[in-house]
């Protein structure tokens, strides 16, 4: 919603101030279609030249988390820190009855409860894969702290992908104009025999590629390219988290001090309170009873 607003508030302002000092729409309009045609067009084509089809599917689908926000909700860390306390108590109660767990979370009753962790591929195999090491006496929490960190900024560094796309496209935009309004130049000198009105709006329309150029970049592309990394550096807090308290669970704390470290290490707008926390893990050993 905020991105929205944000876009309505850039098209009201740049044109409403315009207008308000005496310009003409309808030069704007009479030039755009073919501006924006060389523009964008131009833009689309770098794009697809300068990415593969991974990541041109993948910026397509991130785009929308400008409008969306992050993925990750309060609510889905306080279940993460269930899910991560359930299994960590069963891991020192009954380590059969986990390895059931992890090698089959599609049909566990414990990741069960949690759908929406359950949906993520990549949550659910960073969880599964450091209880199956630890598992297999790949304890040392050091060593494994290190291995996680990497899979993270490997996994962190895949999905900003998307971002610099962008980036890169809301940096070439500008010349991309200039090119669109040299274009326009040269069509105004092919008519130099033109009277001044008739060149005057020749003109005009050949900076329409100059303003249409910064304009997307400065004011839409940059900034959906700056959201985009906001968000995916937002939501990878919800991995950190993971780390957090199986590398804790590695140290051989009890699994409340393991849940604790991960919820002190929540970033404070997603951090439940320990107070909720505390009745979410009762109603989980109430379930479990």
């Amino acid at each position: 919603m905020i991105g929205i607003i944000g876009i309505v508030v850039v098209f009201a302002m740049v044109f409403g101030g315009y207008l308000a000092a005496g310009g003409k729409m309808y030069i704007i309009f009479k030039s755009l279609p073919y501006e924006m045609t060389m523009i964008g067009g131009a833009a689309i084509g770098a794009f697809l030249i300068g990415n593969d089809k991974s990541v041109i599917k993948h910026t397509l689908k991130d785009l929308g988390k400008v409008f969306r926000g992050a993925h990750w909700k309060p609510e889905d860390y306080r279940d993460l820190l269930c899910l991560l306390f359930e299994l960590i108590r069963l891991a020192r109660q009954n380590a059969v009855a986990l390895e059931e767990q992890i090698e089959a979370p599609d049909t566990s009753a414990i990741f069960g409860r949690y759908p929406r962790i359950l949906a993520d591929r990549e949550a659910v195999d960073l969880i599964c894969d450091t209880l199956r090491s630890a598992a297999m006496n790949y304890d040392d929490p050091h060593q494994v702290e290190e291995v996680l960190e990497k899979r993270l900024e490997t996994s962190h560094h895949v999905a900003q992908h998307t971002s610099h796309t962008l980036q890169t496209m809301a940096d070439g935009l500008p010349a991309l104009g200039i090119v669109a309004a040299v274009l326009g130049v040269i069509k105004t000198m092919g008519s130099i025999d033109q009277p001044p009105e008739i060149l005057g709006k020749l003109i005009a329309g050949a900076l329409v590629g100059t303003f249409l150029g910064v304009f997307l970049a400065y004011g839409l592309v940059g900034p959906f390219a700056s959201r985009v990394k906001a968000v995916i550096d937002e939501d990878a807090h919800f991995y950190q988290l993971i780390r957090e308290v199986l590398v804790a669970n590695l140290h051989a704390h009890p699994p409340n001090i393991c849940i604790e470290v991960g919820r002190q290490n929540t970033p404070k707008h997603f951090r439940p309170t320990y107070g909720d926390l505390e009745e979410a893990l009762r109603a989980v050993r109430q379930d479990a009873a």
